[in-house]
C-alpha cells in the first residue's frame, strides 16, 4: 500500500508540476518580447520627420560639379561685390532642409541673403561627398554636424565657418540668431 501511495503521490506531483509550468511564460520568450517592444512615440516622431522632409524643397544636387559652380560664383561675386554663403549638407538632412526653407520663406531673412550673398548648397552625401571641395575649407574628419556654413569673400577666400546648432531654436531656427548671422557673417 505504501508503494501505491508513493507512486500515486509522485504521479500527481509530477502532473501538478507540469501543469503549473505550462501556465508560466518561458523566461526566454519574455526576454525576446522585450527586445522587439516598440517605442510608439519614437516611431511617430520619425514618421512626422519623414513626412516633413518629403514636403520640403531639395536644394542639394549630388550630380553638380561643385568646384565649377563655386568658381562661377566667385566670378559673379567679384562683379556684384557680394560674399558667398555655402550651406554644406544634403537632401538627407532635415536640419539642412529646414534652414533653407526658413531663410527662403522668411522675407526679412531672404532679403538679407539676396542683398549680401550668393547662396550655394554644397552637397555631402554617399552619392557625392565633394571631399576635394570641402578639404579647401575644413578638416572633413573633424566636421560632424550639418548643416554648417562656409562664408567666402568676393575673391573666394574663406572668412568664416559657422556651425548651425547655435542658430537652432526647438525644432527650427531662431529668426534673431539667423538674422545676426546673415548680417555679420558669423555668430
Amino acid at each position: 500500500m505504501k508503494k501505491l501511495l508513493l507512486t500515486a503521490f509522485l504521479g500527481l506531483s509530477f502532473f501538478a508540476f507540469s501543469q503549473e509550468m505550462k501556465d508560466k511564460p518561458d523566461v526566454r520568450e519574455a526576454e525576446k518580447a522585450l527586445l522587439v517592444k516598440t517605442d510608439h512615440a519614437e516611431l511617430d516622431a520619425k514618421k512626422k520627420a519623414a513626412e516633413e522632409k518629403a514636403k520640403l524643397p531639395k536644394p542639394y544636387n549630388p550630380k553638380a560639379d561643385a568646384q565649377a559652380d563655386i568658381n562661377q560664383l566667385v566670378t559673379q561675386a567679384k562683379k556684384e561685390g557680394k560674399n558667398i554663403m555655402i550651406q554644406a549638407g544634403g537632401n538627407w538632412c532635415i536640419w539642412c532642409l529646414r534652414f533653407n526653407q526658413f531663410v527662403q520663406t522668411t522675407p526679412e531673412l531672404k532679403e538679407l541673403v539676396d542683398k549680401n550673398y550668393l547662396y550655394y548648397h554644397l552637397n555631402y552625401s554617399p552619392d557625392n561627398k565633394n571631399e576635394k571641395v570641402f578639404a579647401q575649407y575644413i578638416d572633413i574628419n573633424a566636421q560632424q554636424f550639418y548643416p554648417f556654413f562656409i562664408i567666402l569673400d568676393k575673391n573666394g577666400k574663406k572668412i568664416h565657418v559657422q556651425q548651425s546648432e547655435i542658430l537652432e531654436d526647438g525644432k527650427g531656427y531662431s529668426k534673431e540668431k539667423v538674422k545676426e548671422f546673415l548680417e555679420k557673417g558669423k555668430i
